[in-house]
């Protein structure tokens, strides 16, 4: 198989970082985590959304490009753990929406989009896992404990999935990116059958 440059895409708490460390190891794709770790914005961002979400969005296209212009350097094929694209399609309309980033900032971010977007290698493949129930979403982000999550609310992931269900359609058709997409509501990928049932779907798209 030739060099493949694959992207997860999902909800906060739907399991992005589980899947895109079991592809890398089963597969033998070089992986790229997201950039959360070290994040200068992130603690900042959710103490106060208004102020820091324009920041943290700038933040999060620079990591992801960077990426992106990274990938193209390696020779093995690569996962990366969220792409790039949901940032603008949803990420930052939601914020928006909510009246944490200004009109002219939202403007200003899209043109920063479209001028580094252009000159990246868009990935060959889209995994969306995709998680409706919220409250799935809070058990799994309370059980990893990352801080700087525990403040993040069921609505406020309830309103990034209403942004969520047109995913697949925008990847596919606005992004001409092929698209899985796999609901893993009750789906434990991390052993057992639900593990294997996973892999299984994700080595038939990979093969495709």
């Amino acid at each position: 198989m030739s060099k493949q440059f694959i992207t997860l895409a999902g909800n906060i708490g739907a399991g992005k970082t589980t899947a895109a460390k079991m592809i890398s190891q089963n597969f033998g794709y070089e992986l790229f985590e997201e950039p959360v770790i070290d994040n200068r914005f992130l603690a900042s961002y959710y103490g106060e959304m208004k102020r820091w979400s324009f920041t943290l969005q700038l933040e999060f296209l620079i990591k992801r490009t960077q990426h992106h212009q990274l990938i193209e350097t390696v020779s093995k094929s690569c996962i990366q753990d969220r792409s790039l694209i949901e940032d603008p399609e949803i990420f930052a309309k939601y914020l928006h929406g909510l009246g944490y980033m200004e009109d002219r900032e939202l403007d200003l971010y899209f043109e920063y989009f479209h001028r580094l977007n252009r000159d990246v290698k868009q990935p060959d493949k889209v995994i969306f896992l995709n998680v409706p129930d919220k409250k799935k979403l809070l058990e799994r982000i309370n059980a990893r404990g990352r801080k700087e999550e525990q403040s993040i609310s069921g609505d406020f992931l309830q309103g990034l999935n209403g942004f969520y269900q047109a995913f697949t359609e925008i990847s596919r058709h606005k992004y001409g990116m092929d698209t899985l997409e796999i609901d893993v509501t009750e789906l434990d990928i991390r052993d057992g059958a639900g593990r294997e049932q996973f892999l299984d779907e994700v080595s038939g798209f990979l093969e495709s």
